[in-house]
């Protein structure tokens, strides 16, 4: 049987060793190009693969189940909806089609459907109906809790019980390389009794990842954690973007509002749930052990390397300053999803779950401006040498993220944004 994640798969397509498209990988996007209007793609090297084109050329006409203009969309929530069965079978034939043994036979043809990605628009990949960030790192937490409250509890009491989140603003998730306004607000200062309003003097970035969810449920029916994969489709790059000081006056009694809405940026690239099973790793050990909904045998961490990097307008080149992981996750996104539907939550195809600013243990993988900068009390030294305690207009922030092993790496793109004002 044909194996998309062998490390023994070659394709033809020359792809650099450092290239998060490998052949293992195939995610899922949408692009604009010249005169065509949008349409869904994978990619493969430095280039886009126009799934509509193959299908025009018969390569997925063992597929029973895939509508003829299936790939015409402007996103991926139908061919999402078409289910695993068929959305894997669609990346099976792909890697067959790029894989060296079709050498020269799809070469021949492959001016027919691969573009170079930088002749491209890449576009938001879904429909996003709903959108819930998580809050699930241990260190993150942690620290923030050391920093806005007594270091001794800075765990709230439930933290360790379930995972928390909230629901965010749909409207504003927007793909990378969209502009990011800062946002006004209120806020409240020191030196007055009365909050003030303005611009965020505290813009920061959170290094997070998301997964779309890839199944209809109803109303009142709950997830069981043993099948909450066959709910994921894939995994993106997401930038929680934050105004700090307007989350600060607001966030007590009811969370985040208008510091956190404003924006979150997505990476173009869909990576299938299949793509990443090679770098599954043990799940956390979690003390008190969970409540029976949340326990689990199956494994659910992942070992994906992320780095955080700033370009000021005056450096020529950007800089990395947080490097990280998600596989330091306290809560998993099985544990997530089981929780967010357990009280009959319906779920919906394209709906996006944010993990919550991945942080691990030492200061250089902290995954905001927040802890790096340590609540401005330890300002960032970069290398045009500004510093930094949040983020300024014409800054720019790239979240990047691959998984390797074994010869296979699969990434997922970049995420990035630059701060602008009105």
């Amino acid at each position: 049987m044909y194996q998309v994640n062998s490390p023994n798969n070659r394709s033809w397509v020359e792809v650099a060793d450092d290239s998060d498209f490998s052949i293992q990988n195939l995610p899922f996007g949408v692009f604009e190009y010249e005169k065509y209007p949008a349409r869904l793609c994978s990619a493969i090297g430095n280039y886009i693969i126009d799934l509509h084109e193959v299908k025009k050329m018969g390569y997925f006409n063992s597929i029973k189940e895939l509508p003829n203009n299936i790939f015409l969309d402007d996103n991926l929530n139908s061919f999402i909806g078409l289910g695993k069965n068929t959305t894997n079978q669609v990346r099976t034939e792909l890697s067959k089609l790029l894989n060296v043994t079709n050498y020269p036979n799809s070469v021949e043809k492959s001016h027919l459907f691969l573009v170079p990605q930088s002749s491209v628009t890449m576009l938001l990949p879904i429909k996003i109906g709903d959108y819930t960030d998580f809050y699930s790192s241990r260190e993150h937490a942690t620290n923030v809790g050391t920093m806005f409250r007594d270091p001794a509890n800075a765990l709230l009491p439930n933290w360790l019980h379930i995972p928390v989140g909230y629901h965010g603003r749909a409207s504003s998730v927007v793909v990378s390389e969209t502009p990011i306004i800062r946002p006004n607000g209120q806020m409240k200062i020191a030196s007055s009794e009365n909050p003030v309003f303005g611009p965020t003097k505290q813009l920061d970035f959170e290094l997070e990842m998301a997964f779309i969810v890839g199944k209809n449920t109803t109303l009142g029916q709950a997830i069981p954690i043993e099948k909450t994969e066959e709910f994921i489709f894939g995994v993106t790059l997401l930038n929680d973007w934050s105004a700090r000081d307007i989350q600060a006056w607001e966030y007590v009694p009811l969370g985040p509002f208008l510091g956190k809405n404003f924006a979150t940026t997505i990476s173009p690239w869909i990576v299938t749930l299949e793509a990443l099973e090679p770098f599954k790793v043990e799940n956390p050990t979690q003390e008190p052990t969970p409540l029976p909904y949340l326990q689990t045998s199956n494994i659910g961490s992942y070992d994906i390397q992320l780095t955080v990097d700033i370009q000021t307008v005056s450096m020529e080149k950007s800089q990395t300053i947080c490097r990280s992981n998600f596989k330091t996750m306290y809560w998993t996104m099985q544990q997530q999803l089981a929780h967010h539907t357990v009280n009959g939550c319906n779920v919906r195809v394209g709906d996006l779950c944010g993990s919550g600013t991945i942080s691990g243990k030492t200061p250089d993988s902290y995954g905001s401006m927040l802890e790096l900068a340590w609540k401005g009390t330890k300002p960032i030294l970069l290398n045009d040498g500004s510093q930094r305690s949040f983020l300024q207009d014409g800054d720019t922030i790239t979240l990047n993220g691959y998984a390797e092993k074994n010869g296979i790496r699969v990434g997922f793109g970049t995420a990035n944004g630059k701060i602008i004002s009105k």
